[in-house]
């Protein structure tokens, strides 16, 4: 049945929002003030419709950059025009604090885009007919779109889709799905393929070869080297870090140096810098040019990668790093007290632990970086609540076309 609605507004997730009879319906890549119909959407969503028509469009509608947008589910919008869709990103950052009743200046929002993301997971599924689907999830859905192209990537990962067909179709013998990772570094594709198992010798030799065809820097299945014709680095300040296999970047460059900026701007004063979960050191390495360092994360491998950067990087000032799950250990009162500043920027799940033994220290800066308002202003809330006053927050778009924020507070006493 389709039903008829009037668009209100385009809610957190980039869905438009019908006020219906009481309730709220959500309706993907609609505007506020459009008349659209819809049909039940798939599966089991009583408050999602899918978008089957658009009567009355919007003035501030736009053509779609990409021809997969609207089935695969990599971009939310991309049919609205730049500067509402960066008023309306603001705007997620505003509501959310104030929300948790937090007061603060909010700056205008920063594009990160750049040349387009540097990293990308591809999936690569069997259906029942047997037949391979290498591409991108569906909306919604468990479903992979085959994709040939993408226009919001890096011109770095020009060919691995291209080298995940091919690893893919080498693997379609073991019947199990795939995922794929690849990040473009300044040595070429890095790749690390889960989802295989154990694999036969022969298997390994045939993706050796496929590793050499599309000239792969380094090829790894669950983080187990299968070949590497050269080391994949990337460049950090004045460092070169090799990345672990399958390690975390952020989205974009210019999304890490913009990051890295605003975080040195920020505790510029400051000799003793704490970086808590610091990956493989994009604020620490960086920092590290006029201040001392101490970093810290629960990855291994990202502070062997971090520690080797700092070896053979000349003009740093000392850095010590260690291995450290700051969700169960996160660093005390008495371990801060000999830090200026603190930087953390943990995963979407924040740092609430972190964030309670930071409120108790008398740490005078500290610097909170976020891809997830919600746990930010959570973890923001019991800074303040710890005698912290909040100075302003600075929002981050790396994430173009999608609801996903960055942002970086500072925070003083």
């Amino acid at each position: 049945m389709v039903e008829r609605l009037l668009i209100d507004h385009v809610g957190h997730l980039g869905d438009g929002v019908a006020l219906a009879e009481g309730r709220s319906l959500f309706v993907p890549y609609t505007l506020g003030g459009e008349t659209v119909e819809v049909a039940a959407a798939p599966g089991h969503h009583p408050d999602r419709r899918q978008l089957v028509g658009i009567e009355q469009a919007s003035p501030e509608r736009i053509e779609p950059l990409c021809q997969h947008f609207g089935i695969c589910g990599g971009c939310a919008i991309q049919h609205w025009e730049t500067e509402r869709y960066r008023a309306w990103k603001r705007d997620l950052v505003i509501a959310t604090l104030a929300q948790a009743k937090i007061d603060c200046e909010v700056s205008p929002l920063i594009d990160a885009h750049g040349k387009g993301r540097r990293r990308m997971t591809v999936h690569a599924r069997k259906d029942s007919h047997d037949v391979l689907t290498v591409g991108f999830a569906a909306a919604h859905s468990h479903d992979v779109v085959p994709i040939d192209r993408c226009p919001i990537l890096d011109p770095g990962l020009n060919g691995a889709l291209d080298a995940a067909w091919s690893l893919a179709e080498s693997l379609t013998g073991i019947g199990k799905p795939l995922d794929i990772q690849i990040t473009a570094t300044d040595s070429g594709l890095d790749v690390d393929v889960r989802g295989s198992g154990p694999l036969p010798t022969t298997a390994v030799t045939a993706l050796s070869l496929i590793a050499t065809k599309h000239a792969l820097a380094r090829l790894t299945r669950h983080g187990e080297l299968v070949l590497m014709r050269q080391p994949p680095g990337v460049t950090m300040g004045k460092a070169r870090v090799i990345l672990p296999p399958g390690s975390f970047l952020q989205a974009t460059l210019a999304g890490e140096e913009t990051l890295a900026a605003l975080v040195a701007d920020h505790c510029r004063r400051a000799k003793h810098i704490a970086d808590l979960f610091c990956g493989v050191g994009p604020f620490a390495l960086r920092l590290a040019e006029k201040s001392r360092v101490s970093a810290y994360d629960s990855d291994a491998g990202a502070i062997a990668s971090l520690q080797k950067a700092v070896a053979s990087t000349s003009g740093l000032k000392p850095v010590r790093s260690e291995a450290r799950d700051l969700f169960r250990r996160p660093l005390v009162a008495e371990e801060l007290r000999d830090f200026d500043a603190v930087v953390f920027d943990p995963p979407r799940q924040g740092a609430q632990a972190q964030a309670e033994r930071l409120a108790a220290s008398k740490v005078p800066v500290v610097i909170a970086v976020s891809c997830n308002v919600a746990t930010f202003a959570r973890d923001a809330r019991i800074l303040i609540e710890g005698g912290y006053k909040i100075e302003g927050v600075t929002p981050v778009d790396q994430f173009r076309h999608t609801p996903h924020v960055e942002l970086v507070a500072r925070f003083t006493r």
